[in-house]
């Protein structure tokens, strides 16, 4: 593969007292603080020795168009420290998303331009989050590969038409384009690029302070799995995410095993020895605990709750559901209902 001007470890590109690695981070509106601090975090932990949090080696910058604060998705607001300025001092760009609806309806067209001129200048970009629908609706990921949450896959879908997400693991590197699924993940991506500028030691240390295990590799599943027991089995991992991303229109095990380009064998060996379930029984599981969340969570009709999770009817999501948690799925929401009064 052929890396960027940013994706080549650097060697004093700016002088030898420079950083090695300078990011330009543009928030949007609403966007999530988690995402954006883990990430960072990784950056500051990496720069200096210790936790001491000096810019030595790493340098990181909040950009904006009129330095106004801008609020996170839980109110936090964080003040940029500059004006967007000339963005060639900057290794990567990242947009940190949020909230999708708010992030989508504004429009700020002197934000794309900005984009397009970091990627005109050969600057890679990077979409924490939401931060890659913006990246789409720039028009600056034709041709790439996308890393959107398993949580956001239907409305990537929605909203861009023809284009394929990977929704299976915790982010994608594509040339001068990367992008993570949120939360967590963004402090692996972080350590990705630490570890390219300057070695795995800093990377591994600022893990390791965060409370990280170790760096996980892009290919890493993501965590939603709605069972009761913790899965190490990677094998199981991908299959039971692709399960999730498919409540409404079931995949069969033939369809589960012929994506992942495994055997369908070999699949429900690893589901008998990590859940002691068949990857069926596994599934109904997933979708039964899909609805149960509906009934409790929304007012949706059980008819469309049931067409939710991948059940012809109401009457085929009720005898299942039944049979699972002792009460019809009226029944369930009713004792809810009870219980809130």
């Amino acid at each position: 593969m052929i890396l960027s001007r940013a994706l080549r470890p650097q060697l004093g590109r700016r002088g030898d007292a420079a950083p090695r690695l300078s990011v330009g981070f543009l928030l949007l509106k609403r966007f999530t603080l988690s995402a954006f601090a883990n990430f960072i975090d990784v950056l500051r932990l990496a720069a200096d020795e210790g936790d001491r949090s000096r810019p030595i080696r790493c340098q990181w910058r909040v950009i904006s168009a009129d330095l106004s604060a801008v609020y996170s998705s839980c109110g936090i607001a964080i003040r940029p420290h500059e004006l967007i300025g000339n963005l060639n001092r900057f290794d990567y760009i990242v947009v940190v998303g949020g909230l999708i609806d708010d992030q989508m309806q504004w429009i700020d067209e002197q934000l794309d331009g900005n984009l397009r001129q970091a990627a005109a200048l050969g600057i890679p970009l990077v979409g924490l989050c939401t931060g890659s629908f913006i990246l789409h609706r720039a028009g600056l990921m034709d041709g790439y590969r996308c890393c959107v949450s398993w949580f956001h896959d239907s409305d990537f879908l929605r909203r861009f038409d023809g284009l394929k997400p990977v929704s299976n693991q915790i982010f994608v590197v594509d040339r001068d384009r990367l992008t993570c699924s949120g939360g967590a993940s963004t402090a692996h991506l972080a350590a990705f690029l630490v570890e390219r500028h300057l070695g795995k030691a800093p990377a591994a240390k600022s893990l390791r302070i965060m409370m990280f295990d170790e760096a996980a590799a892009a290919e890493s599943p993501q965590p939603a799995i709605c069972l009761d027991v913790p899965v190490r089995d990677q094998i199981v991992k991908k299959a039971l995410l692709l399960m999730q991303q498919h409540l409404d229109v079931p995949l069969s095990i033939e369809q589960i095993a012929a994506h992942m380009q495994i055997n369908k064998r070999r699949i429900e060996r690893r589901f008998r020895l990590a859940l002691k379930m068949s990857p069926l029984e596994a599934y109904t599981q997933i979708r039964l605990e899909h609805a149960r969340h509906l009934l409790a969570e929304t007012g949706k009709p059980v008819a469309a709750i049931a067409a939710e999770s991948g059940y012809c009817d109401s009457s085929h999501l009720g005898r299942l559901f039944q049979r699972r948690y002792g009460v019809t799925p009226r029944e369930f929401r009713s004792g809810r209902q009870a219980l809130m009064k």
